[in-house]
Formats: structure tokens, sequence, C-alpha cells
């Protein structure tokens, strides 16, 4: 068994059997069992393995060279990180040979102008101790460092411990950060890196201006942040513009005579997993490099959209060549790009009108055009636009029914490089030239991912309990038989920000989970996986959603809703209605379970929350709920431990012990209140394991148990 500790029968009565020998017995029986119904749940009953399902390699990291026609990304195959480049957008080609699953993420791809070389991160980021990620349990300590490869011969050079590299204009220098200082290197020669600075409190978000001579950054402060500028020429530093607020995102003008950057008002009874539809309003704020006219060009109105809410960029304003500003703002409820010229008294101009979201956004190497990704008009997947901002006419330049993300031009405007993905089409590396969506060809052969068998999801709009329409995604076993009932199983993302497309993720970890929803319907199983309330795709009204989470759980009510039709369909056996999810998904997986046995017949929670407080406390250090009665005794309301008396329903609990998200005491308490109360469950923990599972075998144990578990419960197998 290895690391695993996979236990399966802990209900109080068996702890009470004093015969060891019997208890052993049924122990290494329970052992052979689970081993024998691990190798069966990944050969499959149906047409492939879970395996094979889970084979196929996903992108992420995607750069591109400001002054060549070079772009760079990560791929993950089974845990293997290795890094692809392609020029011209023709066929990559792998440029490291990382060769094991050992669950050291790759990540900060930094491409060199010229397309020569980059550099990039190797390992993962620290705990509130320290430790880098070793889910390994590797006896040496693992390391969190920044190499330099060069693309002429594929050879790797270590740079140093660290991470957030930032390259230069001209690509001569290099600054990244170190246990809060920033240091420097040249590229060119072969030096050690120097220390430039250290700043007090963490230091962020490190941005060149556009002559290298200047470099602006974010000091945060606990309850305050500000905005500094390191001048490299009389090596000093300069805070633009300080106050009381959290300042972050600086750009610099074109001249790099200015820095613009964001201000929020400081708001200390603002706590996570609470609706927040509105706030004191943010504004953006210009002024030049040495802190002198500092002004504030520009402020959100009051209610609707008077909360910053970011997009998924390098920075969340992009200055263009124009003298304009672009930014994100909600005041028409979703979540939008405007742009404003920098000085005083401008208006705002939209430029992505319409029913729909903008995520990731970038903007060109010559700062005139912006592209971005957006569910507008095709609610339930992502395509790409772009937007001249002086002209303010958005144009949507890929279509279908596949989904696409990540967008970058190259520096001659002629292509867009991009990641994709289908309903039945995994996630990979494309470009969009002269009006064509093509793929870049990886030489990464899959013959064994089981493309043709896989089902096209329908998409489902259900009206949930007090009339909120959900949107979800549904998989039909393939040649269902007209007169028979199948069991059914609903599924949760996490996040809550997070929002399920009708086709392959463009995060590895639901990447992951699109795939066992696949593999769930092969083997018989309606699933249907469902965007509740508090989500993202929306609207800023279904995301903030009234009493969601920590004050009132209401999107409980989607995850009834979902129950209730599928007990309704006539192909649903309604006695065998199943629940899976991770992280916030094994929070409604729990909640369904304990407030509603009698609907869900099982479940899978993976690192679910299981109180409100704990968690709380975790994302936010100063929260005491000693001190916030109220509020406390709310979000324990809204929490499943505070229900385990109404549980009945057998769950198998999955969770690593390094989880820097969701602590790994949640479920610790939540394993002692179900052997209080009688409850069957089981549980596979991984040690040294966190949140996002960095082994890849790790996920396939996970979902390999649960589909183990589902099969006896739901089955009876």
């Amino acid at each position: 068994m290895n690391k695993d500790n996979i236990t399966r029968g802990t209900h109080p009565r068996q702890h009470k059997r004093k015969i060891s020998i019997i208890s052993s017995i049924k122990q290494i029986g329970a052992v052979v069992f689970w081993l024998l119904a691990m190798s069966f749940s990944l050969i499959g009953q149906n047409n492939f393995s879970l395996e094979s399902v889970m084979s196929s390699a996903h992108p992420s990291e995607l750069a591109v060279a400001s002054a060549n026609d070079v772009a760079a990304w990560v791929q993950n195959k089974k845990g293997v990180r290795n890094i692809y480049v392609s020029e011209g957008a023709k066929d990559a080609r792998k440029v490291t040979s990382y060769e094991k699953d050992d669950g050291q993420g790759i990540s900060h791809i930094v491409l060199h102008p010229s397309g020569h070389a980059l550099f990039f991160v190797r390992g993962g980021a620290p705990n509130r101790k320290g430790e880098i990620p070793n889910p390994l349990s590797l006896p040496q300590k693992t390391k969190r460092e920044i190499w330099k490869l060069d693309l002429h011969v594929d050879t790797l050079s270590l740079v140093g411990s660290g991470s957030s590299p930032v390259l230069s204009h001209k690509g001569d220098l290099l600054v990244f950060i170190d246990k809060g200082q920033v240091w420097i290197v040249n590229t060119i020669k072969s030096e050690e890196p120097k220390l430039l600075f250290a700043p007090r409190g963490n230091v962020g978000a490190l941005t060149w201006s556009p002559d290298d001579s200047k470099l602006a950054f974010v000091s945060r402060r606990s309850d305050h942040a500000f905005i500094g500028v390191y001048q490299l020429s009389d090596q000093s530093i300069r805070y633009i513009d300080p106050s009381v607020d959290n300042d972050n995102s600086p750009v610099w003008s074109t001249d790099s005579r200015r820095v613009a950057f964001i201000r929020i008002p400081s708001e200390t009874r603002v706590l996570p997993f609470m609706a927040q539809r509105s706030a004191l309003p943010w504004s953006i704020r210009v002024s030049d490099w040495d802190g002198s006219n500092a002004q504030q060009i520009w402020q959100a109105d009051e209610g609707s959209g008077s909360a910053f809410r970011f997009v998924s960029a390098t920075n969340q304003l992009f200055w263009t060549e124009q003298d304009v500003l672009v930014f994100p703002w909600e005041k028409e409820g979703w979540t939008h790009l405007y742009a404003v010229h920098a000085h005083p008294s401008s208006q705002p101009k939209l430029l992505t009108p319409g029913a729909g979201e903008v995520k990731y956004v970038s903007i060109s190497p010559d700062k005139r055009m912006i592209t971005y990704s957006s569910n507008q008009g095709d609610i339930d997947r992502h395509h790409i636009w772009t937007v001249h901002p002086s002209e303010g006419i958005a144009h949507q330049v890929s279509h279908g029914s596949g989904i696409q993300w990540s967008p970058f031009y190259n520096s001659s405007l002629e292509k867009i490089y991009l990641l994709a993905s289908g309903a039945t089409e995994p996630a990979h590396p494309a470009v969009i030239e002269g009006g064509t969506l093509k793929q870049i060809p990886t030489n990464q052969g899959n013959e064994a991912f089981p493309l043709e068998h896989l089902v096209v999801p329908q998409q489902v709009i259900f009206t949930a309990p007090h009339g909120m329409q959900i949107h979800g995604q549904l998989f039909l076993p393939k040649d269902m038989s007209a007169d028979k009932k199948y069991p059914a199983v609903i599924h949760m993302h996490g996040g809550s920000r997070r929002q399920m497309f009708l086709g392959f993720h463009h995060s590895g970890y639901y990447h992951n989970a699109y795939a066992f929803n696949q593999y769930l319907a092969d083997n018989g199983y309606i699933v249907m996986s469902i965007n509740y309330r508090s989500g993202i795709g929306y609207g800023m009204e279904f995301r903030e959603a009234l009493n969601f989470g920590a004050r009132g759980a209401s999107e409980f009510q989607d995850v009834l809703g979902a129950g209730l039709y599928l007990k309704s369909r006539e192909d649903v056996d309604g006695e065998r209605i199943g629940l899976w999810g991770g992280s916030y998904g094994g929070y409604l997986t729990a909640m369904g379970l304990a407030k509603a046995s009698e609907l869900f017949a099982a479940g899978v929670d993976i690192h679910g929350v299981h109180d409100w407080n704990i968690v709380l406390n975790n994302f936010v250090s100063t929260y005491d709920p000693l001190k916030n009665p109220d509020v406390a005794k709310l979000a324990y309301e809204s929490s499943p431990i505070a229900y385990v008396e109404n549980w009945r329903s057998p769950v198998l609990l999955i969770h690593g012990d390094d989880d820097r998200n969701v602590p790994f005491s949640e479920t610790v308490d939540l394993v002692e209140a179900l052997r209080k109360n009688d409850v069957d469950f089981e549980q596979l923990i991984f040690p040294d394991e966190v949140h996002g599972f960095l082994l890849h075998s790790n996920w396939v144990k996970a979902f390999a148990a649960s589909f183990d578990f589902l099969e006896r419960k739901l089955k009876g197998k």
C-alpha cells in the first residue's frame, strides 16, 4: 500500500471488537478486496480504463516571445511535466527531459524577446512553515528554483532559488523574489544573482519600466499595501502616493514616466465565502514615477461594480500606446473591459458589451490591441475575442463547439497563440492565423486515449428550489436502454469561483474531473456536473448570490434541485443518486449527505470544507469566532458539521495532509463526528500531498477508489 492510508469500515461498533486476530484478518481482507477493486476500476467495465481517459497531456503556462514568433508552454502528461516550444506555430518540440511523476510543478515561463532562451520556476510554493511540496515524501528537502534554458542547444543552467522571475524588455536583466527579497542577475554574463533590495512587507508584482531603468512593485503590509519604484541608477526606493488602502497592479506608461495602479479601500469586516455585491468604491490613480503629481483619474460608481473583480492576466491594468488604460469593471453586472484615458475626469468606454464574462486577457506586444476569452453568446463555453481600445468594437475570432482560452498575440500580430479543448478532445495548444483555428502538433501521440468512446455532454438548465436557474452538463451513457433505470451521480466543482464547461476544462484539476465524469458515464452512470450559484460565468449577482457559503449555504438548494431533477427523469433510479466533488464540491457533497440522506444514497468528499469557522480563519488569520459571535453562529449553521446527527448515507473521504487551502483538520474532525454518530465512512489519505494533487498517481488512486466506492454503494457490487 506504500504511503496511502486506506481505511474502510471504521464504524464505532467495529472499534469495540476486542479480538485482535479476527480484526486483523478482517483488515487484511478489506485491503485485498480494495486492491482487487482498484485493479478492476483501472480496467473499467465498459469501453475504456480510467488510466486511459486520464492519459492526455494537459498544457498550461503559455508564453509568447515579444519580438519573435515563438511560443512555449508546459505539458503535464501523467504527472511528467516538460516544456514544449513552437516556432512559427509549427510542430512543437520538447525542450526539457523530465521523466518522473514527481509532483514538482513547472511555472512562470518567461521567454527571452528573441525567443532564443527561456526561464522557468520548478517546484511549488511553500506552506506557512516554509515547506516546499514533497508529495513523494523524499528524505531530502525539495526546492523551488529558477532555471534558464538555452533553446539553441536545449541546455539548462540554474539561476538560483526563488520565484516570480521577470525579464527586462532588452532581455539582459532578470529579477526575481526569494524569501521576501528582490534579486537581480545579468542573463548575458555568467554571474551569481545579487541582492537588489529587501523591502518591508511581502513584495510582489515586479514590473520593469519600458526603458528598463526602473522597477515598480507592490509592498503588501498586512492591512495595507504600497506601490514602490526602485531606480537602478541610484539604488533608491520611492513609495508612490502611500495611503491606508490596498494599492496593486502597477503598470507603466509607454514613455516610462508615469505609473498607474488600482486602489482598493480597506474594509476590515469583509470575509471570504460571503456575498459582496458592493464595497467602498475602488479607483485608478496615476502618478509620475517619483511619486509627484499623483491623482485619481477615475473611480467606480457606488453599487454594482464598486467591489473590484479580477480577471486572469499578468496585470489588471493595460496601458496602451494611445495613452489609454484598459481595466475590468462590473458596472453592468458582468465582468467586462473598459477603457479610460490616462488623465482626470475621463469617461470610461465599454469595450466588451453583452451578457457574458471576460476571463483571460492580454495586450499585444505593440500595446495597441487587447485579446481575451469570453462566454458571450455561448454561456457554457469560452471563445477568443479582440478589441482595439480606441475603436471600442469587439470582434469574435474563434467559434464553434470547442473552448478556447489564454490568448496571446505574436510580435507581428498575425497570429494569436492560445490553448483549446473540446467535448471529446483534451486541452491542447493552438493558433489562430488568417481567421482559422489550428491545433499545434506536439508529436506526442496517445493511442490509449479513448477519444471515439467519449460522450458529448448536453447543456441542462433546471430550476432549483426558490426559483434560481442553474446550468449543468449532462453526461449520458452511450447505447442507453429505453426500459432501464440508471444510477446517477452529481458533480460539484470547487472554488466556488469556477465554471465547468461543455468540454475539457482549462484547469488541470477540472480537466481531470471532466475525464472522471466521462469514465462514470462510460460505466453506466448518468452524470450531471452543476454550476451552482456563487460560481462564475453567469454575472455578478449569480456569483455573489445572497446567503451563499458561510452566510447560509444557499447554493445547497442547487444541489437539492439537481437531485430532484435527476429523480424526476424516467431513466434515473431515484434510490441510487450519489454526489462527488472536491474542495467546495466536497463541502456541498457533505452538505447533501448531512441534510438530505433520504435523497442522496452515497458521496465522495475530496478535501471538503466541513466547518466554515475553521476555513475562514485559514484564509483570514485575524478572524476570531469568539469576537464575531453572530457571524460564527451563522457560519457554523452553514456547515456540514452542524448536521452530522442527520447524516445516514455512506461517504468516502479523500485528503492530502499538506493541504494549504482546506486544513487537513477538517477531515480529522469530521471523522470523529461520523464515528460518534455511527455513520458508515471510508478514507483515503495521501501523506505530504497538497490540495490540488501534484502526483498524477494520486489522482488515479483517488478516482479509482471513488469509482469502487460508488460501484459498491450505488450498484451493490
